[in-house]
């Protein structure tokens, strides 16, 4: 994932016991380069990404998964990280959401907005 969005950040500690899981939007995916081949071993993320507000998130792009992991799929590196060894670096779980979701969830707010504005502005003119 954060091959391709330069401003995400991977959370990178010790990895523990806990298992990473997806959401079905990224079911299939390497969480390091995104690739769809080859599932080899399973994701496992640290002590602090497995508890708390987060336990119940996917782990590259934070979409919930129910109230308990219902919706969640456990996560696989691919062959190629498991070869190069990028699968020990640390838990890759992506800490922040990025300047364009970020910019997209502002937009969204922002014409929301607007949209309610407008609508009372016509309503007080009848």
């Amino acid at each position: 994932m954060s091959r391709h969005q330069y401003d995400l950040i991977q959370c990178m500690k010790q990895p523990g016991k806990s298992i990473g899981l997806l959401c079905s939007n990224c079911d299939g995916k390497c969480p390091i380069c995104d690739s769809f081949v080859k599932p080899t071993e399973q994701v496992r993320i640290c002590q602090d990404c497995s508890q708390g507000h987060l336990s119940n998130k996917c782990i590259l792009c934070a979409n919930n998964l129910g109230e308990n992991n219902e919706n969640g799929v456990p996560a696989y590196y691919c062959l190629e990280c498991v070869r190069l060894e990028k699968h020990r670096e640390g838990c890759p779980r992506i800490i922040n959401v990025g300047g364009t979701k970020t910019d997209m969830i502002y937009m969204k707010k922002k014409d929301n907005n607007n949209n309610n504005n407008n609508n009372k502005s016509s309503l007080q003119s009848f």
